[in-house]
């Protein structure tokens, strides 16, 4: 049995346009009520969407900003209805969209408690019996009989979080609320929804960690500029909804690096640093050099060969540097230099300091930097791309042009991932997977 029907959903929203009147009299009087009160374009948040959620299972929503999610959670809920198409839910629903909507900011919080939860379906008996346990759930024990407009936004999210979350209901509508509070009590949040997916509850979960899909949700949906574009298999869902981002940002940071690469202008090469390895943390974008021997393509490989922009903590990755001397010479030294975004130095060569003498250079070339492993945390990263002389006279000196992008699932900090393991003695465990 579904608790959760959605078929054929449309949601279209209107756009209007034009010059906007105070008064339906004004719009009258203009003789213009059709022409300037009509909608002049329309937005569809949703089309077409069809999915049900058994009965006792968590079923998670995923995509970008804009993507219709919260428009889904919003039908379900019945905060706004169905353009077209059906929705039926079953149960009692209890809806973490826009919490604590209903407090009233001038009473306490003990009064707004019993306001929103008769607002949420409960009766003041109910509200009673279940008071102590809410108020100890938000943490707010000193301060439920303040007035509601002296709370931070935690404390004031946190009530609403608990208000709904102790209505026990059938249906949970979740959207985007576990970051509303500390660590600590965010593990709260989860320890809930786990207790109420082993009473049989059903959980309509609208997020944007991955991982928690993955480890929480019984099934998955993609939903992208209004339309389901996968369903089922969690870890299916969320592979295919990466895939599509990383195609999204290799299009980005191709046109980043192409306008970049573009804008690039040459100053006099005395102004500029000309060794990437001699001062490195001038991080001050452009290219400049006497063009004697000249840079004419850099690419960025993955794997595969293939050139890419993004990459994932761990791959080879390998830069191909397309070169051209316009006469022939035997000073010469290729440098590589890769930054984080913040203009930090991760780390520089070139193949002078590695004891490559030069010898002999003509005409076109190719020059590639391999890495086997890229272990660099996750986040954006920037190259230097340099031919100069031994000295350090610059032919062609590209200074943080190309910008490429690192991901990985795992969250670490700083900018360099070793290689490691994590050894431990007997009498500590750990659970198989966080959740």
């Amino acid at each position: 049995m579904n608790a959760i029907e959605l078929t054929r959903v449309s949601k279209i929203y209107r756009r209007y346009s034009g010059r906007q009147f105070a008064t339906l009299k004004s719009a009258l009087l203009q003789l213009s009520l059709l022409r300037d009160l009509q909608p002049s374009e329309t937005f569809p948040a949703l089309t077409d969407v069809s999915f049900s959620v058994p009965k006792g299972s968590t079923y998670g929503v995923i995509g970008r900003n804009g993507s219709g999610k919260s428009t889904a959670l919003k039908i379900v809920a019945g905060i706004t209805k169905p353009t077209a198409g059906t929705v039926r839910v079953a149960g009692r629903v209890s809806a973490l969209i826009e919490l604590g909507a209903g407090f009233h900011p001038e009473i306490s919080g003990r009064e707004n408690v019993f306001i929103n939860g008769i607002m949420l379906g409960l009766t003041k008996r109910d509200i009673q019996h279940r008071f102590d346990e809410i108020v100890e759930f938000a943490e707010l024990q000193e301060f439920i009989d303040a007035p509601v407009k002296t709370y931070s936004s935690g404390m004031y999210m946190r009530l609403g979080f608990a208000v709904a979350i102790h209505v026990n209901p059938d249906v949970l509508l979740v959207d985007e609320v576990l970051a509303v509070g500390d660590e600590g009590f965010t593990h709260k949040c989860l320890d809930k929804f786990a207790e109420l997916r082993r009473s049989g509850k059903t959980i309509l979960l609208v997020t944007h960690s991955l991982g928690l899909v993955e480890r929480f949700c019984d099934e998955a949906l993609w939903l992208d500029a209004g339309r389901a574009e996968a369903h089922g298999d969690p870890k299916r869902v969320v592979g295919a909804y990466l895939t599509a981002v990383e195609h999204t940002e290799e299009q980005q940071l191709a046109e980043t690096t192409a306008r970049a690469v573009d804008a690039a202008v040459p100053p006099a090469a005395a102004e500029r640093p000309a060794d990437p390895t001699s001062d490195m943390f001038r991080a001050t974008e452009g290219r400049w050099g006497s063009r004697e021997i000249e840079i004419v393509e850099v690419t960025l490989l993955d794997r595969t060969g293939q050139p890419s922009f993004v990459f994932h903590s761990g791959d080879a990755m390998a830069i191909r540097v397309k070169i051209h001397a316009r006469q022939p010479a035997g000073d010469f030294v290729f440098g590589i230099g890769l930054f984080n975004a913040d203009g930090v130095c991760c780390y520089g060569t070139n193949t002078f300091l590695e004891d490559m003498i030069p010898e002999h250079l003509a005409g076109d070339a190719d020059a590639t930097f391999s890495v086997e492993n890229l272990d660099l945390v996750e986040g954006t990263y920037k190259l230097d791309v340099a031919v100069h002389k031994r000295d350090g006279y610059p032919y062609d000196y590209h200074r943080l042009l190309y910008t490429f992008r690192v991901k990985s699932r795992t969250h670490d900090v700083g900018i360099y991932r070793p290689r490691h393991r994590w050894t431990f003695s007997a009498n500590v465990e750990f659970k198989s997977e966080r959740g």
